[in-house]
């Protein structure tokens, strides 16, 4: 054990490469791979390993030789601390790059499938201020920064709304400024912050489970809404009315006022009553003149902007004539089979969860779409032979599933059926090139396109057209 542990410097080492999940990567003078979480590829480093494992090292660089022209001077901050943008040192031109080989990478090395010519990586307009939904937490104990424990000033206030420190789920990092959701979302935070010092409001421990306020989530739209919802750890009926008049009376641009008691261990909200205390409990989203209904516990693509570009790619792929029965898999609330549905002769929607079939269908409604049906259920249980029996062979399926990708029956099922077509969008394409492989004797991919929704972070999205050989 002592050998897997074992520290060990490196000088002199130049970053060559970035990685999955945001690690960039070297090579030690023993051959083994270094990862490294705080360089970009270009850099020269010193660096002290933490970990060490039979074929690699993780490690962090302690002092800069040469920095890599690729880097660039973050905006924010909190860059390095917070964890939630990892590439911000990254000139954006380099982030798509590794993006797109990324995708590539993972395609042909664990998908082993043969690729077309693959269409360049369609970034995102919004490279900051891109986000429609930010949830803050708050802390009555924030997270320290190294200068700030070394420093033998007062370090007065330790309450904070902010975001978890990576890995730390009771370090809270307190934010200034977010740049990745627009105004009025900052202002909102700060307010909210500053009104709860100034009136004596308990900040939350998480260890302790004590204290009043939990958690702040703040969702904006293209359409102008703004929705707040505050979670309280117990009911103070003054403290709580308080609040939310300040709220309301600061911010008249808030279209939707919510609430939360949660008196439980964790801050999930799915099985909690969200109220609503002014305006209305929903916010609304809108795409190709298409309006789409959320509320708090709503899932939508948190771009909406890029997400309207997703959608786009996948509509064109599936070369909808108007004649087809289309199948959307992992429908979620319906946005792709709606957004395909008037291409489209009739579309059919499962997904796993009851309320965003509720959403799906109560959206198709407001939308005045009638060629769509939603049904709910585990993928591998309800798409069965009964379920395409009842509902008709599709022409294209497309499917969107979590980034665990689709089970291996969902995909024997789709191989069975043999649509013309398979559309698959995805958040991981680790897991979507191991479902290609196993479609790879009847399905060819003909087209091949990645979408970068999240600038400054490692995350990708792709979109893959199958069609049979």
């Amino acid at each position: 054990m002592s050998k897997r542990t074992k520290k060990q410097a490196f000088t002199n080492v130049e970053v060559l490469d970035a990685g999955a999940k945001g690690k960039t990567i070297a090579k030690a003078p023993d051959g083994k791979v270094i990862f490294l979480s705080n360089t970009v590829p270009g850099d020269v480093v010193d660096v002290q390993t933490f970990k060490a494992r039979k074929a690699y090292y993780e490690a962090k660089a302690t002092v800069f030789h040469k920095l890599s022209d690729k880097r660039t001077t973050p905006v924010c901050e909190h860059f390095g601390v917070c964890g939630g943008c990892k590439w911000q040192d990254m000139g954006y031109e380099h982030q798509l790059y590794y993006k797109q080989k990324e995708v590539t990478n993972n395609l042909t090395r664990i998908g082993h499938i043969e690729l077309p010519e693959i269409t360049p990586i369609l970034g995102s307009a919004n490279q900051y201020f891109y986000r429609n939904k930010m949830e803050f937490s708050f802390s009555d104990s924030r997270w320290l920064t190294l200068e700030e424990i070394q420093s033998d000033a007062d370090l007065g206030d330790r309450n904070a709304l902010g975001f978890h420190i990576p890995g730390m789920w009771d370090k809270i990092l307190d934010i200034k400024k977010c740049h990745l959701q627009a105004d009025p979302s900052n202002a909102i935070r700060n307010a909210v912050k500053q009104f709860a010092l100034d009136n004596n409001f308990e900040f939350f421990n998480t260890r302790n489970q004590i204290g009043l306020l939990r958690t702040m989530m703040i969702r904006t739209s293209t359409t102008g809404d703004v929705m707040v919802v505050i979670q309280f750890f117990k009911e103070d009926k003054v403290k709580r009315i308080m609040l939310l008049d300040f709220l309301a009376e600061t911010f008249p641009q808030i279209t939707s006022l919510q609430y939360i008691i949660n008196e439980k261990a964790n801050d999930t909200i799915y099985d909690q009553e969200v109220i609503c205390y002014k305006g209305e409990d929903h916010i609304f989203e809108e795409m190709e003149g298409l309006k789409f209904k959320i509320n708090a516990k709503s899932f939508y693509q948190t771009n909406s902007e890029q997400a309207y570009e997703l959608y786009k790619i996948t509509r064109n792929f599936a070369g909808l004539t108007g004649n087809e029965l289309v199948y959307d898999l992992y429908t979620g609330t319906g946005t792709i089979a709606q957004f395909v549905a008037k291409q489209a002769k009739k579309v059919i929607g499962v997904e796993a969860v009851p309320d965003a079939i509720t959403a799906a269908k109560e959206n198709a409604q407001l939308n005045g779409i009638n060629n769509v049906e939603f049904f709910v259920g585990d993928m591998k249980h309800v798409f069965n032979d009964a379920f395409i029996t009842a509902h008709g062979q599709p022409d294209i399926i497309i499917t969107d599933p979590p980034r665990d990708g689709m089970h291996k029956d969902v995909v024997q099922q789709i191989l069975n059926i043999a649509p013309k077509k398979v559309v698959y969008v995805s958040c991981n394409s680790a897991t979507q090139a191991r479902d290609l492989e196993l479609m790879d004797a009847i399905y060819k991919v003909t087209k091949t396109q990645a979408v970068d929704m999240f600038p400054q972070t490692f995350h990708v999205e792709n979109v893959i057209l199958l069609e049979k050989r």
